[in-house]
């Protein structure tokens, strides 16, 4: 039998996931998008209306048979806490009523990160810029918020060694770097990244130079998405940044140029038309110190350019982790570990790179879950306004189906989504989705057009068969508030049980959204320590089975893996939160971890909080008490 090349294996599978998911395009057109010459970032091109093409009218879910959910009462609201709490800092970052750059449209990520190890969600904000600067003492920096544990948060930044750097900042991400047992943090700029080690007495070194992450050469760096991933499975956590745009201030296009126009106003030019940056992986030597393996391991092969988030996670269930990019105006980006250090961009063949009707789209957030169960992560992306986010559903070795209309997500296009999570609101063992929204363009407010720069939450419930419902009136004021959103966050702040959600607005004072609900359902949590595996567990996936309902002919299984980074710029709580309905017991929890090693525990009680090592000991357990937040 005559051999067939591997990248004609590679456009034959792509062409099958079209048939799969009944997408319709010129034949000639597949083997563009499937083949090897389009492996490389587009060229800079002309200036011009930055539009998009993504306007698509919503479109409600086929129909199928009813849940038993459907229009029930939600039994979760979400109310903004964040004045009470103390959280009043604004995030600054470019204009307020107009940009000039593409620069000042992006915003920050914030972190729910227990940086003090005490078992209370600490929070931190990334912080940004503005092109005519600040006058001395005055310039916005980051910001750590330690919880005190009675639902106000104190700002300890100052003396922490985390108040020096100021500029763009962009995405943070937390790992253990240097398996010392204190979770580290890392945070991307335009410019230079800062790696900070965690002292673990309250405060943080910059210790960049000194681990090797110092940026070299001419160009600016547009560093965005990041996370820490032991791609190598050796025990030391390595690191991936992703690149926007190789962006000079200099030389960079002002509206006028192009001219660049969105509904008929001027507007800051890009990404259509710049160049695309390259994104980074750097390499753990396990010594504290890290190396620049991006071009050999295959990371400047990828088809899309433009990358904004990054979420990593085990997507082909081989036990080594890939990673996934959300590329703005590009097909994204699904970086499959080939086990030898290298990866290969397969997004486009595995059915996870482009809309349901074969289009790229300016993907910015992006989450990883699995919203149906089936022991596969699916994925779920945020794009531009005027057209539909995206879910993708892992049918199994990361082949994935687009089920963005008949999953429910087609009914809203009007919207921009940046940060977003699969997270279980309602603690039924079904994770739902948050999507944070907010335009790009603070113009927007002046225009003709019926859009503001100001925009409320999607929130999506988990039918339970394969749907979600649009519950986003039900949600509470926390929800249907109008603010300029970016990154979010998902952690329990107040410890008691439930998901809350964090929210960094641009120019603005950010959101917390304190989850209360009056379900009464049970829940666990698990905080991982590795031994041989990193130190914080990060690529370990948990499966947990229990019988959640009495009536219920088999138990519930779900399974979650840790990850570093994720959502839109953003790190969401280190602990795992499972829940859990109506159980009384958990039958077992399954600990995978990423050194291969399995532990299976049994019999474990309810509503409590874990910390489990690697080899099956519990460290701790214990019963959370609740944050009365004070009046």
């Amino acid at each position: 039998m005559k051999s067939i090349p591997s990248h004609e294996l590679s456009r034959r599978g792509f062409i099958r996931s079209l048939s799969r998911t009944a997408l319709v395009l010129p034949f000639a057109d597949i083997l563009a998008l499937a083949a090897p010459a389009q492996q490389q970032a587009p060229a800079p091109g002309k200036l011009g209306p930055q539009e998009r093409s993504y306007e698509t009218k919503p479109v409600a879910p086929p129909p199928g048979p009813k849940s038993p959910l459907e229009g029930t009462p939600l039994g979760v609201t979400f109310t903004d806490v964040a004045a009470q709490c103390g959280l009043s800092m604004e995030t600054i970052y470019g204009g307020k009523l107009t940009n000039k750059y593409l620069l000042e449209t992006t915003g920050c990520g914030l972190a729910f990160y227990d940086y003090d190890s005490d078992g209370w969600q600490d929070l931190f904000f990334v912080n940004g810029w503005r092109l005519e600067g600040f006058p001395a003492g005055q310039e916005p920096r980051c910001h750590l918020f330690k919880n005190n544990r009675d639902g106000t948060f104190t700002d300890v930044t100052k003396g922490s060694g985390l108040e020096h750097k100021t500029g763009w900042g962009q995405a943070c991400c937390v790992g253990d770097y240097n398996n010392d047992g204190h979770d580290d943090l890392f945070v991307t700029y335009y410019g230079q990244n800062v790696l900070y080690r965690n002292n673990g007495n309250g405060t943080f070194t910059d210790v960049t130079e000194k681990a090797g992450l110092t940026q070299p050469g001419p160009k600016i760096r547009w560093n965005t998405g990041c996370t820490f991933v032991d791609y190598d499975r050796d025990g030391h956590l390595d690191l991936f940044v992703a690149n926007y745009v190789d962006f000079d201030l200099k030389t960079a296009p002002l509206p006028e140029d192009g001219p660049c126009t969105y509904k008929g106003i001027l507007v800051a030019c890009g990404p259509p038309g710049l160049a695309g940056g390259r994104n980074i992986l750097y390499h753990n030597n396990g010594d504290s110190t890290f190396a620049d393996v991006s071009e050999k391991s295959g990371m400047w092969t990828a088809v899309g350019t433009y990358g904004l988030s990054v979420a990593a996670s085990d997507l082909d269930n081989d036990g080594w982790p890939d990673i996934y990019v959300a590329n703005d105006s590009a097909p994204a980006t699904l970086y499959q570990n080939q086990h030898d250090g290298t990866f290969r961009d397969i997004a486009i063949e595995a059915g996870a790179a482009l809309s349901a009707e074969a289009k790229p789209q300016a993907g910015m957030g992006v989450s990883i879950g699995d919203y149906n169960r089936d022991g596969n992560m699916d994925v779920v992306k945020t794009n531009f306004a005027g057209d539909t986010d995206s879910l993708y559903t892992n049918t199994g070795d990361a082949v994935f189906e687009d089920r963005t209309y008949p999953g429910g997500l087609g009914e809203n296009t009007r919207l921009l989504g940046w940060g977003v999570g699969f997270f279980d609101m309602n603690n039924d063992g079904w994770p739902d989705i948050l999507m944070s929204n907010g335009h790009v363009y603070p113009e927007v407010d002046k225009s003709k057009a019926d859009l503001k720069y100001a925009e409320h939450k999607y929130l999506y419930r988990n039918l339970q068969n394969g749907r979600f419902e649009d519950v986003t009136n039900q949600g509470g004021t926390g929800i249907l508030a109008n603010v300029p959103a970016r990154g979010c966050a998902f952690g329990d702040f107040d410890n008691d049980g439930d998901i809350d959600v964090v929210v960094s607005c641009i120019n603005s004072v950010p959101q917390l959204l304190r989850c209360d609900s009056v379900l009464n359902r049970s829940w666990i949590k698990i905080k991982l320590v590795g031994v041989k595996s990193n130190r914080s567990g990060i690529g370990s996936r948990v499966v947990v089975t229990a019988t959640t309902n009495p009536a219920a002919t088999k138990p519930l299984q779900q399974a979650e893996e840790l990850r570093s980074g994720g959502s839109y710029f953003s790190q969401n709580d280190l602990r795992l939160h499972f829940g859990l309905d109506q159980a009384k017991k958990v039958d077992t929890v399954e600990i995978r971890w990423l050194s291969g090693h399995v532990d299976v525990i049994r019999n474990l009680d309810v509503n409590l909080s874990y910390i489990i090592q690697e080899g099956g000991t519990i460290l701790k357990a214990e019963s959370l008490k609740p944050a009365k937040l004070k009046t």
